[in-house]
């Protein structure tokens, strides 16, 4: 009896701590990458600035063809939104709508996760001579949950891969356009 229940305080001490700890760990999960296109951000724009045209490009429907994508507000620029639907796991179920478009420059996007949250993207287009650096950003604020909190140390892992895959993919689509 002595034996369970020192496993039952280890195991409640354990938890505390890490509780504890998850406080301490940022509040928030950050994560951007970046590529050099070789054509000016006039030509990449119109892929970043509606919702229907990141289809063309996008890291995760080839991760399920199935999903079901519908469409409202204008077909580019502030209010321009995206809802999807999969059953797989990695792709799941959200809103994505533009709140933010300067023309050239950037776009700026609320994400809607449902239960699992929501979160703020931006494309930011910096031309360089004759190319331009295209900047894909993310940004989550994991709240108070020690659970999130935990979770967010892993965001770049879990979803760095997935910006260089679309990045790379918008990439080779405005490339072949121009």
């Amino acid at each position: 009896m002595r034996f369970i229940k020192r496993i039952f305080i280890t195991l409640l001490v354990l938890i505390l701590v890490l509780v504890g700890v998850s406080y301490l760990l940022p509040g928030k999960a950050e994560l951007s990458r970046s590529i050099t296109i070789n054509a000016p951000a006039s030509a990449i724009f119109p892929y970043v600035n509606s919702m229907q045209e990141t289809e063309k490009w996008s890291p995760w429907l080839t991760r399920d063809p199935e999903t079901q994508l519908s469409y409202s507000g204008p077909e580019a620029g502030v209010g321009n939104t995206l809802n999807w639907a999969s059953e797989h796991p990695q792709v799941g179920t959200g809103s994505q709508e533009i709140v933010e478009s300067v023309p050239d420059q950037t776009v700026k996007t609320a994400l809607d996760f449902g239960p699992m949250g929501s979160a703020s993207a931006s494309f930011d287009l910096t031309p360089e001579g004759e190319q331009t650096q295209v900047t894909w950003g993310f940004e989550s604020d994991l709240g108070m949950n020690p659970m999130s909190r935990w979770m967010g140390l892993m965001m770049d892992k879990w979803v760095g891969g997935d910006y260089e895959r679309g990045l790379t993919n918008l990439k080779a689509l405005v490339e072949e356009q121009g």
